[in-house]
């Protein structure tokens, strides 16, 4: 189950916190850590960017990556896997960015 912090920060905020293991997330001004993998989710999670980077990357289409953080929204989350375009991390308007912090 996840545990959320008391109290509302802005993101601009919690973007300044250290990072924690396993990741926080934030949504709607609230902290909420990820519960931790397990082997399995993990294991899925490794094959699943291989299979997604096996077909995309080699013809420069996108690349997937596991736990890296992406904020757009007003939220800033760290999706399981996520699998971003070649051309770069940022949105149509500039307002989305997916890094490892």
């Amino acid at each position: 189950m996840n545990a959320a912090t008391t109290g509302l920060i802005a993101l601009e905020a919690f973007l300044k916190l250290p990072e924690t293991k396993p990741a926080s997330e934030y949504i709607d001004g609230e902290i909420i850590q990820k519960p931790m993998p397990k082997g399995r989710h993990s294991r899925l999670q490794a094959r699943l960017c291989t299979v997604v980077n096996a077909g995309a990357e080699g013809q420069k289409i996108a690349y997937a990556f596991p736990e890296r953080r992406c904020s757009f929204g007003g939220r800033s989350i760290v999706p399981d896997i996520s699998v971003l375009g070649q051309g770069g991390s940022a949105g149509p308007a500039g307002n989305r960015t997916c890094s490892h912090r």
